[in-house]
C-alpha cells in the first residue's frame, strides 16, 4: 500500500504563488505517474496535472496551463505543482494521486490519492 502525503496548501491573495509537495511512501509501478486534481466546493473533481517517471512527459490542464507546472524529484519520490498567478477560481481541495497508467490516470482511474490540500484565493 502507497500512501501520499500533501504539504503546501494554504490561503493567498490573488496573483499569488504556492507550491504543493506530494511524497509517495514507496516506489512502486503504481508510483510510475503521478499528478494533481482538485475539487471546488459544488463541483466535480477535475484534472489539473500530471507528470511521468522520468519526467519527460507532461500534461497540464488547460485552466491552469501557462500559470502551473508540474516536476518531480525522483530521489525523494516527490511530485510538485507550482501554482503561480493564482485566481479565486483556482480555490479547491488539491488532491495528489498516482498510479502505473496514463490514459487511465487522466480520468481519474488511479491507483492511490492524497488526503487532499485546501487552497483557497482570495480576490
Amino acid at each position: 500500500q502507497v500512501q501520499l502525503v500533501e504539504s503546501g496548501g494554504g490561503l493567498v491573495q490573488a496573483g499569488g504563488s504556492l507550491r504543493l509537495s506530494c511524497a509517495a511512501s514507496a516506489r512502486t509501478a503504481s508510483t510510475n505517474i503521478m499528478g494533481w486534481f482538485r475539487q471546488a466546493p459544488g463541483k466535480e473533481r477535475e484534472f489539473v496535472a500530471v507528470i511521468s517517471r522520468s519526467g519527460g512527459s507532461t500534461n497540464i490542464a488547460d485552466s491552469v496551463k501557462g500559470r502551473f507546472t508540474i516536476s518531480k524529484d525522483d530521489t525523494k519520490n516527490t511530485v510538485y505543482l507550482q501554482m503561480n498567478s493564482l485566481k479565486p477560481e483556482d480555490t479547491a481541495v488539491y488532491y495528489c494521486a498516482a498510479g502505473g497508467l496514463w490514459r487511465q490516470f487522466l480520468i481519474g482511474s488511479t491507483d492511490y490519492w492524497g488526503q487532499g490540500t485546501q487552497v483557497t484565493v482570495s480576490s
